[in-house]
């Protein structure tokens, strides 16, 4: 499950991307647009700043712009940014392995063989879809029924 720190990083990241190229976009305009409580952003964006993804500007004039094109953020590499891994269960992650504890061998056990089909099929869906890629939730909804 994401975090509600993953989720609102993606909501602001999608609304510095539809500001793609028009300028900073002031901290409190993307709070109040995305419903982020401004210190909770405040961390996100500072998060998101060490990481490349977000650049800023100090003052009257500042804000926050994508430090590099929106087409080059996929949602697997946000998530990981902000969440460490894509995996469910730590003895599936790519990049933060962890055996877990209490379990059977790692060669043996069937949930992390299922774990790890379920990492690769969710990183190959989120790597392709990109800031720029259009996402409504209404197409999903309708896919759903």
């Amino acid at each position: 499950m994401l975090s509600q720190k993953t989720r609102y990083a993606i909501r602001a990241m999608q609304h510095l991307a539809d500001h793609y190229g028009k300028g900073p976009v002031q901290l409190g305009d993307i709070a109040e647009a995305q419903k982020i409580p401004p210190k909770f952003l405040t961390v996100i964006l500072s998060e998101l700043s060490r990481s490349g993804l977000v650049a800023s500007q100090r003052g009257k004039d500042g804000g926050y712009w994508l430090g590099v094109s929106p087409i080059d953020i996929s949602y697997g590499d946000l998530i990981r940014i902000m969440r460490g891994s894509l995996a469910l269960v730590p003895c599936a992650s790519r990049y933060a392995h962890e055996k877990c504890k209490n379990c059977v061998e790692e060669e043996n056990c069937r949930t992390r063989a299922l774990m790890l089909q379920v990492r690769d099929k969710t990183a190959n869906l989120l790597d392709s879809i990109n800031l720029t890629d259009i996402v409504h939730a209404d197409i999903y909804l309708q896919a759903a029924e």
